[in-house]
């Protein structure tokens, strides 16, 4: 079982950036993929960005790339979404979830997901 914690949520002004980070338990943080989705009201959970076992391999939406940044610190067990340039598009809850196997972008094939932390970008 890997417990996902996000934190760094807030509220800023359009153009902005922020910082989210997911803290995972255990030690075996580094056998997982990791992924950050999110999901505005009324419409459907989608794939933000993802990170492989050590880094290697990253995948982001559209939608972000060029703005966003995903990393991971396997030591401290925790993953980082970096968000540049904000825009009201991009208000909605983000959460961070683990895999071990499968592909990164699909969210139902996610096993483990934290409670997610609130974004909200203003005009």
């Amino acid at each position: 079982q890997v417990q996902l914690v996000e934190s760094g949520g807030g509220l800023v002004q359009a153009g902005g950036s922020l910082r989210l980070s997911c803290a995972a338990s255990g030690r075996t943080f580094s056998s997982y993929d990791m992924g950050w989705f999110r999901q505005a009201p009324g419409k459907e959970r989608e794939f933000v960005a993802a990170i492989g076992l050590i880094g290697g391999s990253l995948y982001y939406a559209d939608s972000v790339k060029g703005r966003f940044t995903i990393s991971r610190d396997n030591a401290r067990n925790t993953v980082y979404l970096q968000m540049n340039s904000l825009q009201p598009e991009d208000t909605a809850v983000y959460y961070c979830a683990a895999k071990k196997y499968g592909p990164l972008t699909t969210a139902p094939l996610y096993d483990y997901w934290g409670q997610g932390t609130q974004v909200t970008v203003s005009s």
